[in-house]
Parts: structure tokens; sequence; C-alpha cells
């Protein structure tokens, strides 16, 4: 799906809010908008085009909106993995207005919302019947442009509050040169999701996405509302909990289309996922094409560096592993359990122990697989058959994955060092269990890879809908829609010990609804999100992190590249300029 270099040009949001309005330049391969549509096809190419923009651009949003919180960790091993205190400071919450990690999700939404605006412009211009589409077709393509522009502007809006408001690529007088308020912001999303949402096609029945995976939809359109409502006292200071369980249930009830939850709670992540109702919108992905997923800021590098030769896939597309996230520990140097309310994400699914994620990740041939979690002794056979186990990259020890962070090095599995220093510069590379969120199957698989990217699924909804109810105070019927999805992690013959009362013996409470977003949706580039939205993300403490003295960290600075390119644009509160 390629666009012509003009395309492909479309300037960064820090460009084109300075000012300039010159956007003229030389088509040196002589595809323009006045010649480059002839086909139906042109038209759907450049239409998705932006998509796989979009698709990209999830690896700074997973960065930011993981490695600030609780549950995930990129602590030293061995010396590696410092990179200049990088990663410690999205940890202790003092990144800086040169740390480039929140000008990347700047920079990458903006790119997004500008490919985006210049495809509804263009379709604008363009006549469906030239092309053979009807007046329904035309309008569902300009509408996923739309929806598309409102996702990346609900992740600016999450990430930074005050952001320009860039509606056209080619009448930039229409953008605002500056920061508008952040109301300002959430009434274009929603009326732009609210418009689109009967321009978009409904999933009439079940069965899947298929070959319309990567297509927003009605219902997706409406999680997305869900979304920004659920969120909106912090965006706006607005309480929208009754729009969000109103749009919530509607989706539930199908009245935006047909989709249930899997049987199992790894489907929506699996090699067929593109099959499985749960997922409501999804990026399309495979070896060969697009893969953003399995990349090393998303999922791919959640493994020990050399388990290449436990999941037997050493020829995957996407290179070798490497050991940038692990889980939080739960477990201090002397073999206690810390006392963190938050974080110690392996413990809290310990309190269910029947929990089938909590399996050791195991491969079991054609294509299917077993667990979430890497942990313990991890071994395999040689080429000459002997059981060896993964070893540190050095090769200087074998690898015992522990729920701890330290210098464990080679000691047996139950003795703790010496040193009882533990924090993110003390690691090794037994420190912090390991997850396989998506699949990593073996290269004697035919699906190796072949997972599609979930953005949104069924269990989002439903969670969201059960915690509107909880803030009123329904907190049995908030209970039973949070049983509906968790039943299918515990052997039916254990639900009354494992569910939430009526239904179980497990009582909902405030904490345990934030600890069960965290199981639920693990690694899923959202915990940043819901801690800050029940209040947590500063003033809570989780294992090397104590409590921040304000809340300017709630939104991220505007780094000073992005400020230079632009001297309309104001520093977010509490942050240098």
């Amino acid at each position: 799906m390629k666009f012509s270099k003009y395309i492909l040009g479309a300037v960064l949001a820090t460009t084109v809010f300075t000012g300039c309005t010159n956007l003229d330049e030389t088509l040196y391969d002589q595809v323009g908008t006045q010649n480059y549509y002839n086909t139906k096809m042109d038209v759907v190419r450049a239409t998705f085009r932006p998509f796989e923009h979009a698709y990209w651009s999830i690896q700074s949003r997973h960065v930011l909106n993981e490695l600030s919180a609780d549950q995930l960790i990129t602590p030293t091993r061995d010396g590696w993995w410092d990179d200049g205190g990088r990663w410690r400071r999205l940890h202790y919450h003092t990144w800086t207005v040169e740390d480039g990690d929140a000008q990347t999700e700047w920079n990458g939404c903006f790119q997004g919302i500008m490919q985006a605006n210049y495809v509804i412009e263009d379709l604008s211009k363009l006549s469906p019947d030239k092309f053979g589409f009807s007046e329904e077709e035309f309008n569902n393509l300009k509408a996923q442009c739309r929806v598309l522009r409102a996702w990346f502007y609900i992740r600016l809006l999450d990430a930074f509050r005050n952001v320009p408001l860039a509606v056209s690529y080619n009448d930039v007088s229409l953008n605002s040169a500056g920061q508008v308020e952040p109301k300002k912001v959430f009434d274009f999303i929603e009326s732009e999701l609210k418009e689109s949402i009967g321009l978009l096609s409904t999933k009439e029945s079940l069965g899947g996405n298929g070959v319309n995976q990567g297509q927003w939809t009605k219902a997706g359109a409406a999680a997305l509302l869900v979304r920004l409502y659920l969120n909106a006292e912090k965006y706006v200071g607005e309480d929208h909990y009754t729009d969000c369980e109103t749009y919530a249930q509607d989706i539930v009830d199908g009245k935006y289309g047909a989709y249930q939850l899997a049987a199992t709670w790894d489907a929506p992540f699996d090699w067929n996922n593109e099959t499985c109702d749960e997922v409501i919108f999804g990026f399309p992905g495979a070896p060969g094409y697009s893969f953003w997923h399995y990349q090393g800021d998303t999922y791919w590098w959640t493994v020990p560096a050399r388990a290449r030769y436990y999941l037997n896939d050493a020829k995957a597309k996407a290179g070798d592993h490497n050991c940038k996230y692990a889980a939080s520990p739960s477990y201090n140097l002397s073999g206690n359990l810390y006392d963190y309310t938050l974080g110690m994400p392996i413990q809290k699914f310990r309190k269910y122990p029947e929990d089938v994620r909590l399996k050791l990740y195991k491969n079991l041939g054609n294509n299917k697989r077993e667990g979430l979690f890497l942990y313990g002794s991890l071994e395999y056979k040689d080429e000459n058959g002997k059981t060896r186990k993964i070893q540190s990259p050095n090769s200087d020890y074998d690898l015992y994955i522990r729920d701890a962070v330290g210098q464990f090095h080679g000691i047996a599995a139950d003795q703790w060092p010496e040193s009882k220093t533990s924090n993110l510069t003390t690691g090794d590379h037994n420190s912090g269990w390991h997850f396989c969120k998506y699949p990593f199957y073996s290269d004697d698989d035919t699906e190796q890879m072949q997972s599609d990217y979930t953005e949104i699924r069924l269990a989002e909804v439903i969670y969201s809908l059960a915690e509107c109810k909880f803030r009123k105070g329904q907190v049995d019927e908030a209970a039973k829609l949070l049983n509906s999805v968790r039943k299918r992690n515990y052997p039916q013959e254990s639900w009354l010990r494992n569910l939430y009362a009526p239904e179980g013996q497990v009582q909902l409470t405030e904490s345990e609804l934030l600890d069960e977003w965290g199981r639920e949706f693990f690694a899923e580039s959202r915990r940043r999100i819901d801690l800050i939205r029940f209040g947590k993300f500063n003033t809570g403490s989780w294992w090397d992190k104590s409590a921040d003295t304000d809340n300017h960290t709630e939104i991220f600075a505007i780094t000073r590249e992005v400020l230079n390119a632009n001297h309309n644009l104001v520093q977010n509160p509490g942050y240098s300029k």
C-alpha cells in the first residue's frame, strides 16, 4: 500500500505548526494527487496507508505506558540495559525534556494524523462513481481515516493533554498554531467518532473479522468512545461514566455488531486471531509483511536473550530475542514477599493459583501453546539430544529465572545472594519472570509469527462496563461482568473460590478491581492509564519506586526538540522549558 513520495513526505507535526504554509515540492517520481488515483485499488491503498504507520506507532505507546507503571521493568543485567539510565527515568518518573520516548509518541501520532488528514481531503475531492464505489462504500473509506485520526488523538490527549489540533493537511490555516484546551480535543474526538459510527460497516455475524481485520467497524468506533469516556475525568475533569456505560452496554448487547468472548485467554493473541470474535479491532500482521508487535520495543524482547533454544524459533524473521521487559518482582533478596499494594504482578496472579496463565510457557507443536510466563530453568535438547538449560548471554551461568531482582548468577534455586540490594541497577539475567503474550511458535510450526496485533477486544469493553457499575455502587453487577471473562482462566470445579461474589467467594473491592485490570490486560500497553484513573500513578509506591512529590508526571513533557521546532508550543506544567 504505497503512497507517492509526496504523501510519504507528510510533514511532522513539529513542522506543520511552525507556520510554514508553502508545501510545494518537486515530484521527482511524477506521482501526485492529480494522477495517482486511477483505479479502485489506488483509492483503497491510499486509504489504508496511514494504518501501517499506525501499526508501527504502537511501539512508543507500549514503552511509555508500561515502563512508567508498576508491572513491567527493565533492570540492568550484568551490565546490559543501562542505556544511560533511560529506563530508570521512566520507572522513577524522572524523565526530562531531553528524553526521546515521549517525542517518538508525539511525532508518531502527529505523523499519522497528517497522513489521515491528507487522505480525508483527497477522498473529498474524488467522485465515487468514477472508481466504482457506492456512496456508502466511499463514506466508509473516509470514516476509516477519521476514526484512525481520533485514535491518534486519544493517545495524544492521554500522554500530553495539551496538544495542537490539526484537521487539515492542505490548509494549515485550519490548524491551531499552538496547543488548544484539552476539552477542545476531547470534543473533536467525540464528535468525529459519533459521526463516523453511522458511516462504518457492522460485523453482522460470528466468525471473526477475517479479511476485514484492520478496518474500523461501528463497534470499533464505539469502543474508542468507551476509552475516551472512561478516562474523561482525568482528561477534561468531566464525569462521563454514564456515557461510557451506555456505549459499553450497547457493544455487549450486540447493537454495533456480533462479538463474543473467546473460550480461552490466549485466543485473542493466537496465530489465527482474525477468526476470534473477541477481537474488535486489530492490525493484521504476518512474517514477510508487517509484524510490529513482534519487535524489540513490544513483545519480541519479553524473553531471555537466548530463549531461541527453548522456543526453537532461531529462524524467525524478527531476529534474535533480548531481555528488555520482565515482570516487577514480588520477593526481596531474603526470600520474603514485599508488602507493596501495587506492582508484584506475579504475586497478583498467584492469588489465584489455579489460573492457567501461570503455567510455564511451552510450545506444544501444531501451532499450539500453553502458559503465559517463563520462569525457573528453561530446558531444551541440543543437536546431540542432550538436555541443556538456557544460559546467560555470556554463557557463564545457567538461568534460573526468579520473581526477584538481584545478582543470582549460578547459585542454587533455593539459595539467595549475599547482597540484599535490589533495584534497577542490580539485576542479572535471572531477574524477573519473562512472559509471552503473543505466541513464539517454533520453526517447525507452520504459523510462526502469524498473530495479528489486537488493539481492542471485547474484554476491555466488559471491564470498562464493570468499572462504571462499580463506581455507581453496583458491585454485584460489576462482579458478574468480570466473572464472565475470568471464568475461562480457572477449572470449572474451582470457580467458587476464584470468582467474585455473589457467584464466588472473593470480594470485589477497588484495589481488587485495579489488580484485575492488571491481570487481564497484563503488558497490553495500558497500565499507566489505569493507574492514573485510579489515582495511584503518582501517589502509589511499588518495587524500587516511591510516591512522587506531585502529580505533574501524569502527563509527559514536550521535548526540547519539539519546542524548538514550534515556538507557539508551551511546556506542560512541572517541566523545565
